[in-house]
């Protein structure tokens, strides 16, 4: 039975019956927005402009925060041994290239200069002397030749005066036997008519008298002949030392002038060699002005006045602020466009994130693990594959315009814009010789 026939038979009970809770009315429906469709469009046009931008971004521009500014870092040291009497900077001073950073004490490089000075005057000397000797000796040698050949003529002339002296000598002898000759036979005649008293004794006497003076005239015309034949020997010899001293004189002539030749060259190397101990004396003195090579921000002064320093001693660090680039680590999977020569806009992450203008230069020729202390090693079995990332110089193409203020330090970190589409920069020269054509 239901509560509604319970109801029916007992009207009491019906009087007794808890009242049912009635339905609320319906809501009337809002009125209709007429700018809803609008404002969802909007929603819809911003989200598809969104991701062309995004689409058009990663299209056109390849960036990265792993980034910073690069520079060479100029390590200042000392190239001679000295005590440091001055020093004229200080930690974080701006110096411009060529300024004088320090000094050490210059008198023993002085002394050191003087000395080698001196050497040089003493090797000038010689090698003017070796010189000047060179003309005076190809003088004398071709005096010496030239004598020698007069005494060789002389001595062939007094070999044939000797030879005729030795001709007339045998006619002399050859006269002197003719008178003994006839000195005999006229003593052969006188001696039967001095016996029979025809002549006189005083004639026979002086027959035999001329007889025997002819004999001994005889023996001394045989002398003279043996003296003019030891007369022509003894000429004929000095001919034979006279020609061997002139043979001698033209064979030894070249070699004695190139003696003095190379005395006189041994001389000339000898007053470069003392010229050059005479430069490096200089520049050791030189060396003891410590200047700056670059100019740029003094770091890291270790140096004072009165410290002993040896040779190659560093003593600071100066930082340049015009020689600067940009070192961007790139994934591996962004350089499908990159080359050479594309513009890239740098904001630097200091400084409200002012920009810069450069341009792509060199892609690194190994990824940033390859070049660390311990390379992978893939074969071990245990391999995970990690995008690698390539190191990429760019360079800064209007640096002294855009940093007037210098305010860019080695360091400062950046994000690199790459316009992988944009035309390249004008006048661009690439550093890498052989650049890889951009990948398609």
């Amino acid at each position: 039975m239901t509560v509604a026939d319970t109801v029916a038979e007992n009207p009491t009970a019906q009087a007794e019956a808890p009242k049912q809770p009635t339905a609320p009315a319906p809501e009337p429906p809002p009125p209709a927005n007429p700018n809803r469709k609008f404002i969802v469009i909007g929603v819809i046009l911003l989200l598809v402009l969104g991701g062309l931008f995004f689409y058009w971004r990663s299209t056109f521009i390849e960036d990265t925060d792993d980034a910073s500014v690069d520079g060479n870092l100029y390590q200042v040291s000392s190239r001679i041994v000295g005590h440091v009497v001055k020093v004229y900077v200080d930690d974080n001073q701006t110096v411009q290239a060529g300024q004088l950073l320090a000094e050490t004490d210059p008198t023993d490089y002085q002394v050191a200069l003087d000395q080698a000075e001196a050497d040089l005057a003493n090797t000038q000397a010689q090698y003017t002397q070796a010189s000047t000797n060179v003309p005076i000796t190809q003088v004398n040698v071709g005096t010496t030749v030239r004598t020698s050949g007069s005494d060789v003529k002389g001595s062939a002339d007094q070999v044939a005066v000797a030879q005729k002296q030795v001709e007339a000598a045998n006619a002399q002898v050859d006269q002197a036997k003719a008178n003994a000759v006839k000195a005999q036979l006229d003593v052969d005649r006188y001696t039967p008519l001095v016996q029979k008293d025809v002549i006189s004794k005083q004639q026979y006497d002086a027959a035999v008298a001329t007889a025997a003076a002819s004999k001994a005239a005889v023996v001394q015309a045989e002398s003279d002949v043996l003296a003019q034949q030891n007369a022509v020997e003894a000429a004929q010899q000095k001919l034979v030392e006279a020609q061997e001293q002139s043979q001698q004189s033209v064979k030894n002539a070249p070699g004695q002038i190139k003696v003095e030749q190379s005395r006189a060259t041994a001389a000339a190397a000898a007053v470069k060699e003392a010229q050059a101990k005479v430069d490096q004396a200089r520049l050791n003195l030189s060396y003891t002005h410590i200047t700056a090579p670059i100019a740029g921000i003094v770091n890291k002064k270790n140096v004072q006045v009165g410290a002993n320093l040896s040779a190659g001693q560093d003593l600071m660090t100066i930082i340049p602020l015009t020689d600067l680039w940009v070192t961007a680590n790139f994934k591996e999977t962004q350089l499908a466009h990159m080359h050479p020569c594309l513009a890239v806009t740098v904001k630097v992450d200091a400084y409200g994130g002012r920009t810069f203008s450069g341009r792509l230069t060199q892609i690194g020729g190994a990824t940033g693990s390859m070049l660390s202390l311990f390379p992978p090693e893939n074969a071990t079995g245990n391999y995970v594959k990690v995008v690698q990332r390539i190191p990429v110089r760019i360079d800064f193409t209007n640096l002294s315009k855009e940093d007037g203020d210098y305010i860019l330090r080695p360091g400062l970190s950046v994000t690199p814009e790459v316009h992988v589409k944009d035309p390249n920069v004008p006048n661009c020269n690439p550093q890498n010789p052989t650049p890889t054509a951009p990948v398609q």
